[in-house]
C-alpha cells in the first residue's frame, strides 16, 4: 500500500469529499476492488475526505453513482498538477529538476562519517578511515566496509570490534575500544610478582608461589611481592607461576604555585555570529572582513544539511562566533589562590587515579612566599598493585 500511495504521488491524486447515506457500503466496495484510498477523514455520519489516486477516480464515480453519494474534488496534489501550476514559470521548473536530480546524483556518495566510539576518543582513527577509503565525497560502490575493517584492525591493537554501516548518505562507524593489558606471561613458565607502585601492603593472598611481604611493609618498585617457586619438605624447591592478590596504600600527590596577582584572560559577554556555506571542500564566505573585537576567542560549529535521519547533502553551514576578551590584572588572597590551588590539583588527580571510591585520605600542605603560595595535594588511596616478572635462569 505504501508503494501505492508513493506511486500516486508521482502520477498525481486527488483529495475528494463523499457525502451520502451509504458511506461505509462506498468505503467497503472501495477496499474489494483493491481501490487504494488514504487519509480518510469523517466530517460527520454521512460525509468522509479522503486521498485516491488519478488513475482511480473513474471507478470511485462509479461506486458513488451505487452507493448513491456525491462525490466533490476538494484538491489535486501530486508532481503532475505542480508542474501545470508552474508552467509558465519555467525558471522554477527548471530549478526544480535541477535540484531534484542534484539530490539523485548526490545519494551515490558519502557525506557524512559519525564514529561511535564508546565514550573513548581514539587517535588518528579518521585518518586510517580515509587511508583506507572511507571518507567524505567517496563514491559508495567504492567501499569495501569489509576489507577497511579488517585491515585497520590488523593496524591497531587499541580496537576490540569494529562496525561500519552504510545508511543513505551517511557511514556509521561503531567501535569498542580495547582494554590496554599488561604483557601475559604464558601459565607454563616460571614468574615472581613484583611490585609496580611503592606503597604499604595492606593485604597478602598467595595463591601459588611464596608470599615474600607482610601486611605493613613498605614496598618499592620492583620488589617482589610473591616469589615464584614453593619448597616442601621433601621436594625441595620447585619453580612456579607466581599467582595471587596484593593490596596496598598508594600516594598520588601533586603540586603547583599559584601566584597572588596575575593577568588572565576573560569574556566580556559581547559577540559576534557570522557565516559560510560549504559545498563538500568549497567554501563560500557570506561575510567580510575579521572580527570587530581587538581580543577574542574564535568558535567554529559546522552545521551538516540533510533530508532525512541520514540522507546527508555535501553543504553545511560554518558557524563563526567570535566571543570578545579583555585581559584584566587580578589579585588574589592567600586564602583564595590556596582554594583555586586545591580545586585544580583535585581534578587533575582525580583523572589520574583509576577509581575515585578508593580514595581513603587526603592530605593538603602549603609554602608561602611574597608573591604566591604552592600547594601541595596528596590522595591516600587503596588498590592491587603487582605486575607478572619472568624468572631468568
Amino acid at each position: 500500500m505504501l508503494i501505492k500511495i508513493l506511486l500516486s504521488y508521482f502520477i498525481g491524486y486527488l483529495r475528494i469529499s463523499i457525502e451520502g447515506y451509504y458511506i461505509e457500503r462506498f468505503i467497503n466496495i472501495c477496499t474489494n476492488n483493491k481501490i487504494t484510498i488514504w487519509k480518510l477523514k469523517k466530517d460527520n455520519n454521512v460525509k468522509v475526505d479522503l486521498n485516491v489516486g488519478i488513475n482511480d477516480f473513474k471507478n470511485i464515480l462509479s461506486i458513488a453513482k451505487k452507493t448513491k453519494c456525491k462525490v466533490k474534488i476538494k484538491d489535486k496534489k501530486g508532481i503532475p498538477f505542480l508542474l501545470h501550476k508552474y508552467r509558465k514559470r519555467k525558471i522554477f521548473c527548471l530549478l526544480l529538476i535541477v535540484l531534484a536530480s542534484f539530490i539523485l546524483f548526490s545519494s551515490n556518495f558519502i557525506w557524512n562519517i559519525d564514529i561511535e566510539e564508546g565514550g573513548s576518543d581514539l587517535e588518528n582513527i579518521r585518518n586510517d578511515l580515509e587511508e583506507n577509503g572511507l571518507k567524505v565525497g567517496e563514491w559508495k560502490s567504492n567501499i569495501n566496509t569489509k576489507d577497511i575493517i579488517n585491515k585497520i584492525r590488523l593496524k591497531r591493537s587499541d580496537i576490540a570490534w569494529m562496525g561500519i554501516e552504510v545508511k543513505g548518505t551517511n557511514a556509521i562507524v561503531k567501535i569498542v575500544k580495547a582494554d590496554e593489558k599488561p604483557n601475559i606471561i604464558d601459565e607454563n613458565e616460571y614468574c615472581n610478582i613484583v611490585s609496580d607502585k611503592t606503597g604499604v601492603i595492606t593485604k597478602i593472598n598467595a595463591q601459588n608461589g611464596t608470599a615474600n611481604v607482610n601486611v605493613g611493609d613498605i614496598v618499592a618498585v620492583g620488589e617482589p611481592l610473591i616469589c615464584g617457586w614453593l619448597e616442601g619438605k621433601y621436594t625441595g624447591i620447585r619453580y612456579v607461576h607466581a599467582k595471587g592478590e596484593i593490596e596496598a596504600k598508594v600516594w598520588y600527590s601533586k603540586n603547583k604555585k599559584i601566584f597572588y596577582k596575575q593577568n588572565v584572560t576573560e569574556y566580556t559577554g559581547n559577540e559576534e555570529n557570522k557565516y559560510n556555506i560549504k559545498l563538500n571542500n568549497f567554501k563560500i564566505n557570506l561575510h567580510k572582513g575579521v572580527s570587530k573585537f581587538q581580543i577574542y576567542d574564535t568558535i567554529s560549529t559546522d552545521k551538516k544539511i540533510k533530508l532525512f535521519s541520514d540522507f546527508y547533502l555535501p553543504i553545511s553551514i560554518e558557524k563563526i562566533t567570535y566571543k570578545e576578551q579583555r585581559n584584566v590584572e587580578k589579585t588574589y588572597s592567600k586564602e583564595d589562590a590556596k582554594n583555586i590551588g586545591i580545586k585544580e590539583l583535585e581534578k587533575e588527580l582525580k583523572e589520574q587515579i583509576p577509581n575515585n571510591d578508593n580514595i581513603i585520605d587526603e592530605k593538603i600542605n602549603t609554602h608561602e612566599t611574597e608573591q604566591y603560595i604552592e600547594v601541595y595535594v596528596t590522595y591516600e588511596v587503596k588498590e592491587n598493585i603487582g605486575t607478572e616478572e619472568k624468572i631468568v635462569f
